[in-house]
């Protein structure tokens, strides 16, 4: 046996929590040295602790079942009732409270001074796990006092940081925040780099409790590399993003990494408390990404591990995710409706994240056997659209809408839904990444179709415009927030470019590409979480005053046609001259159906090789695509040129195929409103116009070589020169820009599709750094107008990038087009355009023109002009 080098038991206790692997080492060699039985219980003591907090909970209790042997054997005091404090919490935090807590009594009524202290804090630390907020919080007052008296700068941080977890699942933001500032500056001058890092992950808590979800996915971020660089493992960020995620409606994502954050977990053999608290941020993602089965297996197992380890406020918790998957499979009846109702009130007794969320489902569930029941509920419900978060306010509302209709009251009804719209365009505002505002949409679907079903109910089509447009596509109707200049993200942007370069190149020489993927990957995540850090604007709501009076007033000589999704039914809003008229048209799925089959046709025709009777078979596609789209609507088109709106589902229709629009001009837009304001839209100080080419397109140059001879000045982009920072360059702010490239539309991250120029693809990330949208696009590629919906009536893709950075007009295609039919086309609209010709009117001439070549005739209908 020989003594430790002097000071280096006490440095290693602190070094647990700052540098745990190093610790770990340290504490290891140290006990391969055969140290006295002081030294030797520091060791294991430190040993178990980073294993503790990697979740291997039973090697770390083993670990400090030999510590205490050890600090037994030392004589010390102090010694033996650190450890047992330290044993104590691990013990509840393996899952095993009522041995953990009685282990933790015992230190602390064996202890005095800083020794009290820092086992009234690991006692408060595992209350607080327990859900017992109220004794933790009492053991943490007295704690933050005995050490402040004492002097120990480190455990006072830990108390603290302890406390603010406390004060933050009670909602008490002002509180925590306080504890939070002083635990950061005692971390920081006392050297406690994980501790610090853990703080950073506590920063976001705040910010999310506040409805700051920028802020919030940066700490993360910020919290997560350092974690990284320290070889540290947090489930508890895997939960803390989870919550983050699902708040701004990224539930598919949430359920991606909570898996990921599940295997690692189980594969690194850990186990306890964090390992429910897991499964049960797994279940609620699935949840809430619309997959029952995997929400109930894994809320079932969350249940029964927090019944197990004594913490019946997490039970309630997980057990209302189980419920809430047992309706999403399609259970019903009133035993459900007893145990929604039964939990609902637990958790709001409970102060639980879920209270405002189970009072408005147990409501619902109420309404048709218990009415005075949901009312109650309802009214609970209801109190959260003035508290919480502001991304729960809207969900507020909606009980509240909710509970007016029950009542009969629809006058209040639509008041509450005016309101809660206009709470989610808050939420939306905050937010400045276009898929950020899509999916931030959330209760605003359901509060517009609230309204929504009440004008179908009276047969109000003025009624359902206005309600129709008040929601529709609102990321669009926000202002433009364009990211800060940021070298990184162009860097990272930059990377991406080589890379899906250099992996196009593998494919072709059939070489390996799984690292290349993976850099990919890796590329395309730092990128989506970058530009989700940006923070929106506070700016005021947009006055959306008599929405029907001004469409009647703005649309001139045009008609307009509103398709509106509800139920899953299909309703056709026209408006002709000064008369505003609804009709039912069919289900949504029947009109998604055949628009299935008019775009596998276009796509077979774009091909070049058309089967015998290929423009009937066409044409009798697209009677029956209008019959599904616009029922008996579709007689109320004259002649007139006309805007359609449809729902995001339907936004890839080539509407030319409908034999009622085929003769006239048709423009299509996410919204009449933003049909309007693109008509505000003067042309720019300098017309300039903007042409490029991009590789592996040889008839594209000609098309616009010959295009360029009309606009004298363009700027010409082609033959290595269309790189990427080149061609935005030329677009920021230009009048007309032609961009002729192959394109690649991306169904999982819409706002990576993209078009391939010289040095990579051109993605729509990379569109959203323009200070200004060039005024007029015509994209003659690949499915370059397809956007993905997202929540209903939002639009993700080329149109929710550039509309809200002035773009007035675009003409895309919504099927693969054949390159070589598309020159000539291209070549005769910009003809037109030149001559005074509106992008509806331009595309509508080239059609007219365009006759009995069945791929011509595919290829002219695959195009759509977007806006003006």
């Amino acid at each position: 046996m020989r003594a430790a080098p002097a000071g280096l038991p006490d440095r290693l206790l602190p070094l647990a929590l700052s540098r745990p692997a190093e610790a770990f080492a340290a504490a290891t060699r140290l006990l391969e040295g055969q140290p006295d039985p002081a030294t030797a219980s520091v060791a294991c003591q430190v040993r178990a602790i980073v294993l503790r907090d990697a979740g291997r909970h039973d090697e770390a209790i083993a670990e400090l079942r030999r510590a205490l042997r050890f600090a037994e054997g030392s004589g010390a005091v102090e010694r033996l009732v650190d450890v047992q404090a330290t044993l104590g919490v691990t013990l509840g935090l393996a899952g095993r409270s009522t041995p953990g807590l009685e282990m933790l009594d015992r230190a602390v009524a064996n202890s005095t001074g800083v020794h009290a202290g820092r086992a009234l804090t690991r006692r408060g630390h595992l209350l607080r796990v327990l859900g017992r907020y109220d004794e933790a919080l009492a053991d943490l007052r007295q704690a933050i006092r005995v050490l402040r008296r004492g002097g120990d700068p480190v455990w006072e941080a830990r108390a603290r940081m302890n406390r603010f977890v406390a004060y933050a699942a009670l909602g008490q933001a002002a509180r925590a925040d306080r504890d939070l500032v002083v635990a950061e500056r005692l971390h920081a001058a006392t050297g406690q780099d994980l501790e610090s890092a853990i703080a950073v992950a506590n920063r976001a808590d705040l910010a999310f409790q506040v409805g700051d979800i920028p802020a919030a996915l940066g700490f993360l971020d910020e919290a997560s590399a350092r974690y990284q660089a320290l070889g540290a493992s947090r489930p508890a960020l895997a939960i803390d993003r989870c919550a983050v995620l699902l708040a701004a409606g990224l539930a598919t994502e949430a359920v991606a990494a909570t898996e990921e954050a599940l295997r690692r977990h189980v594969r690194a053999g850990a186990n306890g408390t964090s390992t429910a608290e897991l499964l049960f941020a797994a279940g609620q993602a699935a949840q809430a990404a619309g997959q029952p089965a995997l929400a109930a297996e894994r809320a079932a197992a969350a249940r029964d591990l927090f019944r197990q380890q004594g913490r019946p406020g997490w039970q309630a918790r997980a057990s209302f995710v189980a419920l809430q998957s047992r309706y999403a499979a399609g259970h019903r009846g009133g035993r459900l409706s007893t145990q929604a109702s039964r939990l609902a009130d637990e958790l709001d007794a409970l102060r639980a994240p879920e209270a405002a969320a189970a009072h408005l489902f147990a409501g619902r569930l109420a309404a048709d056997r218990r009415p005075a029941d949901a009312d109650r509920h309802l009214a609970r419900a209801a109190r959260f659209r003035h508290r919480g978060p502001t991304f729960g306010h809207a969900a507020g509302w909606l009980a509240h809408a909710l509970r007016a209709e029950a009542r009969g009251a629809t006058a209040a009804a639509l008041v509450a839904a005016r309101r809660g719209l206009a709470a989610a365009g808050d939420h939306q505002r905050a937010l400045a990444a276009p898929e950020l505002r899509a999916h931030a949409a959330g209760y605003g679907v359901e509060l517009a179709a609230l309204a929504e079903r009440h004008a179908v109910r009276r047969g109000d089509a003025r009624m359902l415009l206005r309600w129709s447009e008040r929601w529709r596509a609102s990321a669009l109707s926000l202002p433009a927030i364009r990211p800060p200049d940021d070298r990184e993200l162009a860097g990272e942007l930059a990377a991406l470019r080589n890379v899906v370069k250099r992996l196009d190149a593998a494919h072709v020489a059939d070489a390996p590409t799984e690292r290349l993927d993976q850099e990919r990957r890796r590329l395309e995540a730092a990128i989506r979480s970058r530009t989700r850090r940006t923070a929106g604007a506070a700016q005021g709501r947009a006055d959306d005053g008599d929405v029907v009076a001004k469409l009647v007033a703005g649309l001139g000589d045009h008609r307009l046609v509103e398709l509106t999704a509800l139920d899953g039914l299909l309703y056709a809003i026209t408006v002709v001259g000064h008369r505003v008229r609804m009709s039912a048209v069919g289900p949504v799925d029947s009109a998604v159906r055949e628009l299935d089959l008019a775009r596998f046709m276009l796509r077979r025709l774009a091909r070049g090789r058309p089967p015998p009777g290929a423009l009937a078979a066409l044409d009798a596609a697209g009677h029956r695509l209008q019959e599904a789209l616009l029922g008996p609507a579709a007689a109320l088109v004259d002649g007139a040129p006309v805007v359609v709106v449809p729902p995001a589902r339907l936004h890839a229709v080539p509407w030319a195929l409908l034999p009622a629009l085929r003769a006239t001009p048709v423009v299509v837009a996410p919204s009449a409103a933003t049909w309007l304001r693109a008509g505000r839209l003067g042309a720019p100080r300098q017309q300039r116009v903007v042409l490029v080419v991009g590789p592996g397109l040889s008839g594209s140059a000609e098309e616009v070589r010959r295009i360029g001879d009309g606009y004298p000045g363009a700027v010409v982009l082609a033959e290595g020169r269309a790189t990427a920072e080149a061609v935005l360059s030329a677009l920021d702010g230009a009048w007309t820009a032609h961009v002729a490239a192959h394109g690649s539309f991306r169904s999982d991250n819409p706002l990576f599709s993209a078009v391939s120029l010289d040095d990579g693809p051109l993605t729509v990330y990379d569109l959203c750094r323009l200070r200004h949208a060039p005024r007029r696009l015509v994209l003659s590629s690949c499915e370059s107008g397809v956007a993905a919906p997202v929540a209903a009536d939002e639009l993700l893709g080329v149109v929710s990038a550039l509309v809200p950075l002035g773009l007035a007009s675009l003409l895309a295609s919504v099927v693969p087009v054949n390159d070589a039919a598309a020159a000539p086309l291209m070549v005769d609209f910009h003809d037109r355009l030149r001559a005074g010709r509106s992008f509806g009117d331009a595309l509508h001439g080239v059609r007219e023109c365009v006759a009995g070549d069945p791929v011509a005739v595919a290829t002219a209908l695959s195009f759509v002009a977007l806006g003006r």
